[in-house]
């Protein structure tokens, strides 16, 4: 009786850690396949990230594109 009593928890953790794989592995194929989520994004493929503030996205590093807004 006590080796079964052993085993329990070691088959639960397994068990467990074996859900999660899946759970993950679900997950990172669904948002494979629905690709980026918003538009105009894509892979770059490699090179460092562009400094922030120089891109056009909405980042509020400046309001020279808003008309009126200057300071």
């Amino acid at each position: 009786m006590t080796a079964r009593r052993s085993l329990a928890p070691h088959a639960a953790l397994t068990g467990f850690v074996l859900l999660l794989a899946m759970v993950f592995g679900a997950a990172y194929a669904a948002g494979s396949a629905a690709g980026p989520v918003a538009p105009g994004m894509h892979r770059t493929g490699g090179g460092s990230a562009p400094a922030p503030g120089s891109g056009s996205g909405n980042g509020g590093g400046g309001s020279h594109d808003m008309p009126g807004m200057d300071h």
